[in-house]
């Protein structure tokens, strides 16, 4: 990576872009829709050595990722406690006195993702900051409880504050090859979420190949999703590089279809800084860096914000600290 492409501020206005509308389903664009396998994991396999950020540039690239994360705590014991300490490390994910050895303003997260019974806390400890709430919702993980159920879920979440919304789809409906149900279910969640941004986990790791990856997203799109999202995190297999060509190709394909563009979302998995590194290089190689920013590209972690302050520390310093001094909450 030059001088030339890095990213000099760590968040700069966000580009607005018209909201994805959808489209009826083309079911001939979906059937053509391939993936050569082999030549994908070649692609992604040598993304490491060529992509190299060194000094201020990493500083800048790993700055604009927080920007991107969304902050996340999904977990059975998560308490109203918990959700405060991650709203306040979602208000302040650097410490100001590093901030100040950078040179660099306030940086915020690009939000806080939380279950529908923790939406409530994450209101009340984010009032006064423009950081969105996204809660899951349709049945997370699985997706499995009945589709009036899940659209009213849907519902209830943007009734009691969250403004953007992860659906996970049903994952039988592409392994079975059901576009036109699968597209109708995507269509009903997008219509539920209303002015609320939904989007589409599509579970990759349950997918089977990423021919059915691909082809998923496309579905997803026509159907009206805001971003495509990798995982819900709870698979056995999360966000790969493969999966995410397969999903950015995807992406770039209905932008140049229809004018419209779609966020990308990896979750699961991406804990260390030198990973958000090989995304974020990979989304500017792939869909250019009108996509580097929070309302087109997120990173679904927790532990990741971590790490990227602990690198940020040793840029200061020149040694690395323990984990511990940067703790999520």
């Amino acid at each position: 990576m030059t001088p030339e492409t890095a990213l000099p501020t760590p968040r700069l206005p966000l580009v607005t872009e018209p909201r994805n509308p959808g489209m009826p389903l083309d079911l001939g664009w979906v059937r053509m829709v391939q993936a050569n396998t082999s030549a994908i994991k070649r692609r992604t396999k040598t993304l490491p050595g060529r992509r190299s950020l060194k000094k201020d540039n990493q500083v800048a690239w790993l700055l604009r990722a927080i920007t991107c994360i969304d902050l996340t705590t999904l977990s059975g014991d998560d308490t109203a406690s918990r959700v405060h300490r991650l709203c306040a490390k979602a208000r302040q994910p650097v410490r100001a006195e590093l901030l100040a050895a950078l040179g660099v303003g306030p940086v915020t997260v690009g939000a806080v993702c939380v279950y529908h019974d923790m939406i409530t806390p994450a209101v009340d400890a984010l009032q006064g900051t423009d950081i969105p709430i996204a809660a899951v919702s349709t049945g997370f993980p699985a997706g499995l409880s009945p589709l009036h159920l899940r659209i009213a879920e849907i519902k209830e979440s943007i009734r009691v504050g969250a403004s953007e919304i992860d659906i996970v789809i049903s994952r039988r409906h592409v392994l079975e090859g059901n576009w036109q149900v699968l597209y109708d279910e995507m269509n009903a969640f997008r219509t539920a979420c209303g002015a609320a941004h939904v989007k589409a986990i599509l579970a990759t790791g349950e997918l089977g190949t990423l021919r059915n990856v691909a082809r998923a997203s496309l579905i997803c799109m026509m159907a009206g999703a805001d971003f495509i999202k990798t995982s819900t995190g709870k698979e056995h297999v999360n966000a790969t590089l493969p999966v995410s060509l397969v999903m950015l190709r995807a992406i770039r394909d209905y932008f140049d279809r229809t004018g419209y563009r779609v966020g990308y979302k990896p979750a699961g998995g991406i804990s260390k800084a030198k990973d958000a590194l090989l995304y974020l290089s990979l989304l500017n190689d792939e869909l250019g860096k009108c996509w580097l920013q929070s309302n087109l590209f997120r990173f679904g972690a927790s532990s990741l914000l971590g790490d990227i302050e602990r690198q940020l520390e040793y840029h200061v310093t020149g040694a690395y600290s323990a984990e511990y001094r940067h703790a999520i909450g």
